[in-house]
């Protein structure tokens, strides 16, 4: 048994593929695209709103700057995950007792009290601007990370029998998560729709109606992207049916899950206009001058239409 393990530890995790058949290569080059795409649009959203001061203030940027670094750290994770043989949960195979994944796991919590938060902002704002402070929501994200942090060394702790059973007890809590995600998701857009359109044009009705538009958008693509994961993770451990896959790479259903780590930041920079500003400011206005010079023609454009 020890040769084995010298001769395994020297050898390395082996890739993801064999590159056999043509597919082969289409998966690591697709994991190779998917990792760097994702890290170079939710690493400058993490960026940008650190360096802007206007965006930090605002409770909404906190929690897009809390999905950003775990969509960056999930970006960053597929050139591990994507690229060698690795297989997460139980069993695992070269994984990474289960850090990487968790990382979806602090998106979620901080989707639902992001969507807690635009509730009560648009319907009840005098609470909400007494109640609801920025320090209160920064408590809120950190929470999301203590809370995952806290669960997975439990599960890293304890024995494989009760960290298995803790791992269907935290699906189980998922599904009562995600039922409240689609109830607020529908609540939001009712209120976007109906409510929000009686109210008089101003720019705090503009910037209301951006952040649930948002969050609305965020959520359905989240949920779509991941919901498929969650179905056949219930299935196997339920039914004992389900799809297996050999590997991280070539599990379609983990593949979708982390792509809302490139869909994510996507919304975030497609329905703020305000965050595009600063980015191209910040980010890319340096790396690429001409971005920054043409984005400036374009708003003297408009305010000499005004």
């Amino acid at each position: 048994m020890l040769p084995f393990n010298i001769t395994d530890s020297m050898t390395g995790v082996p890739l993801s593929v064999d590159f056999n058949n043509p597919e082969d290569y289409f998966i690591f080059i697709f994991q190779i695209l998917f990792a760097t795409t994702t890290v170079l649009i939710a690493g400058p959203v993490v960026i940008t709103i650190l360096a802007t001061r206007a965006l930090r203030l605002q409770n909404r940027f906190i929690f897009m700057l809390n999905t950003s670094i775990c969509d960056t750290l999930v970006g960053f994770s597929v050139y591990y995950l994507g690229l060698f043989d690795v297989q997460e949960g139980y069993p695992s195979r070269n994984g990474t007792y289960n850090i990487l994944p968790s990382l979806l796991g602090v998106n979620i919590l901080t989707f639902l009290f992001a969507q807690f938060d635009r509730y009560f902002a648009v319907c009840h704002p005098f609470i909400y601007s007494r109640f609801i402070t920025r320090q209160f929501v920064i408590g809120i994200n950190i929470y999301c990370w203590v809370y995952n942090v806290a669960h997975l060394i439990a599960r890293n702790l304890l024995p494989l029998s009760k960290a298995i059973q803790m791992y269907v007890f935290s699906i189980v809590i998922l599904q009562l998560i995600v039922l409240t995600k689609v109830v607020m998701t529908v609540k939001l857009y009712v209120i976007a729709r109906f409510q929000l359109a009686r109210d008089p044009p101003s720019a705090d009705k503009d910037s209301k109606k951006e952040s649930l538009r948002i969050i609305i958008f965020v959520v359905i693509s989240f949920l779509v992207l991941w919901c498929p994961s969650f179905i056949n993770i219930i299935i196997r451990f339920v039914v004992g049916g389900g799809l297996t896959f050999r590997n991280e790479a070539t599990n379609l259903f983990a593949i979708m899950a982390r792509f809302n780590a490139l869909c994510t930041p996507s919304v975030y920079i497609w329905g703020s206009p305000a965050l595009k500003e600063a980015m191209v400011r910040t980010v890319w206005g340096r790396l690429c001058p001409r971005c920054k010079r043409r984005v400036g023609s374009c708003h003297g454009k408009g305010d000499a239409k005004k």
